[in-house]
């Protein structure tokens, strides 16, 4: 089979939902999401992006599905009540993907330009969990609108989301926004919420990232996992429309980040329109809020001040879309993400 490009011709516009760590409910989401953009009357397509663990045939109960080929000889996807389907688990069954990097890259490809979506407003890509050679295969094959980050509370979740989203936007990438899954249980009998990993005040993950939370969601038996049952659900609602907006806003600009460089100790945001941002180097590195340097159970720096070096200075500064840089330090610390907010507004003459 040979890749064709007009597949996705008729798409608007390509989504993909991404987690660096599995187990947080990424693919549950983007199905939810899916079904809620397609619910509003907005023309959808999902593909199930992970060849060693396609999630899709399962959330859908749709193990015995028969794909069919058109007169095109291009794949033609499972319609579920107006959504449109497509996932390897469809062709491979029960039987275990055991591959190399090549020919997943090959079976990627694949899916993503030899299925005939047709005409879409959104292509929603469930992306398998990680930063390797799939989302590099992805991300480089096909123009993304912007991708939407998936995580917990949980201070592994965290360190691989700061991860996630620097690889995003190192391939040009918007982030469109983070939702935070299973951020809290809400007893049935006295409906308090009990934050199961740890109370964070909100927008925590706006302030670490710089990026929009598009919503909390608490753990919920209808989220449990299977589409069949699905209804709709204020926390899906909510995420679909500030899905929508972020899509909306991407659109209309792009980054104006001009120059970012560093002088006399200090990193300098120089923005097209003429503003400048600057702060100090040493603040910066001291008050990173990566989980490296700040405990997720308690809050309480974990970075030694005394050891950061006084002339510490950033080896590398890489723009994150309008929201934030990541800085590459001389003392070789690079996880940490700094939101403009982070910085002063300096006056010019």
């Amino acid at each position: 089979m040979s890749t064709n490009p007009f597949s996705l011709s008729k798409v608007k516009h390509v989504i993909a939902i991404s987690s660096c760590k599995g187990g947080v409910g990424k693919s549950t989401i983007a199905c939810a999401l899916a079904w809620e953009l397609a619910k509003r009357g907005l023309k959808t397509g999902l593909l199930d992006a992970d060849i060693y663990g396609p999630s899709l045939p399962s959330l859908f109960q749709l193990r015995d599905a028969q794909v069919q080929t058109n007169e095109f000889k291009m794949i033609s996807p499972i319609d579920y009540q107006g959504l449109k389907l497509m996932s390897f688990g469809f062709l491979l069954g029960d039987a275990p993907a055991v591959m190399r990097g090549p020919i997943v890259t090959r079976y990627i490809q694949q899916l993503l330009f030899q299925t005939d979506w047709g005409e879409l407003d959104f292509l929603v890509l469930d992306m398998p969990p990680g930063t390797g050679d799939v989302q590099l295969t992805i991300t480089q094959s096909i123009k993304l609108t912007g991708a939407v980050i998936v995580t917990t509370h949980h201070s592994l979740s965290l360190v691989d989301t700061a991860r996630g989203i620097l690889m995003f936007e190192k391939v040009k990438v918007p982030i469109l926004g983070v939702i935070e899954n299973m951020a809290y249980f809400i007893a049935p009998d006295t409906s308090k919420k009990y934050y199961i990993f740890g109370e964070q005040k909100a927008g925590a993950l706006s302030t670490r990232f710089g990026v929009k939370t598009l919503v909390e969601i608490p753990i919920m038996e209808t989220l449990s996992g299977d589409m069949r049952t699905y209804q709709t659900n204020p926390y899906i609602q909510k995420a679909a429309e500030e899905l929508l907006r972020a899509v909306e806003k991407t659109q209309e600009a792009q980054s104006n980040l001009k120059d970012a460089g560093f002088k006399d100790g200090s990193v300098v945001l120089v923005f097209s329109d003429g503003r400048e941002l600057s702060a100090k180097a040493f603040d910066l590195r001291a008050d990173c809020h990566c989980a490296s340097c700040v405990s997720e159970s308690t809050g309480q720096r974990l970075v030694d001040v005394k050891k950061i070096p006084a002339d510490i200075n950033p080896v590398d500064i890489l723009p994150l879309g309008n929201y934030a840089v990541g800085i590459t330090w001389s003392d070789g610390h690079s996880s940490g993400i700094y939101p403009y907010s982070m910085f002063s507004e300096q006056k010019t003459k």
